[in-house]
């Protein structure tokens, strides 16, 4: 199995497979194919796995393509931004947002990834269920925007806007704190919380989250009357916002 990733802000990924290969990815990713390839739309190892993977923000169902001769196979992202590949041992671990997860080989297994703190699911942005793909194999994800590696050393810490964060390590914790300062929480138009990802371990952060791409495209789109019309500034800019609209 070979692949190439192609393209700068709208990518793709094209795997080349040789007879009895098996890729499986979740729907409507792939772009296009040989027609030596067989699709089968599984459950991806039953129903308990199904129910397990649309708790983590994943479909019930995924797409098993297996090429029956050599064959050719390409899956695209869905928003600008980066694929990047991951070539797992047996057994290492990567944990991702549910929307990251683009392609893999069969051998890798895609599962929930339980938050360790339960503020950090209801308050972070992140979901409380992650997913954490495990090797052997080749995994492809799927981050928005520009990409940033950072290395945290044990007990480093970084405060980030949540939706930010893209990938991490198992060794990386995800928490949340509150934004200090009654200020910066009315009129900072940082939100309520940020998170805090502390080592060791190492995260992928992505420039671009796909809820501020939606916030910055709903400025354009018709609103209907009298419809909150906050989005950066969150709760507090909706309540303050219609204090000065009386």
């Amino acid at each position: 199995m070979q692949f190439n990733i192609s393209g700068t802000t709208m990518q793709t990924v094209s795997v080349d497979l040789q007879a009895g290969e098996t890729i499986f990815s979740q729907r409507n990713v792939m772009a296009w194919m040989t027609d030596t390839i067989q699709m089968n739309t599984t459950t991806g190892g039953g129903l308990f796995s199904a129910l397990k993977r649309s708790l983590s923000g994943g479909g019930m169902f995924v797409v098993d393509y297996t090429a029956a001769a050599p064959a050719r196979i390409a899956f695209a992202a869905r928003f600008p931004g980066q694929i990047l590949p991951f070539t797992l041992k047996p057994g290492e671990q990567m944990v991702c947002r549910k929307e990251t997860f683009l392609c893999a080989e069969k051998s890798v297994q895609l599962e929930i990834a339980f938050q360790q703190r339960l503020g950090a699911g209801f308050f972070g942005g992140e979901g409380f269920i992650l997913q954490r793909v495990t090797g052997p194999g080749t995994v492809w994800l799927d981050l928005s925007g520009e990409v940033v590696v950072e290395d945290l050393a044990p007990g480093q810490k970084l405060l980030v806007h949540a939706g930010h964060v893209g990938i991490q390590t198992p060794g990386i914790q995800f928490s949340i704190q509150m934004v200090r300062g009654f200020k910066n929480v009315l009129f900072g138009g940082e939100g309520l919380f940020l998170a805090t990802v502390t080592g060791p371990g190492r995260v992928w952060l992505q420039s671009m989250p796909v809820m501020n791409l939606a916030e910055e495209i709903g400025k354009f789109l018709p609103h209907p009357s009298g419809a909150a019309e906050a989005t950066g500034g969150g709760v507090a800019g909706a309540v303050i916002s219609s204090l000065f609209k009386g």
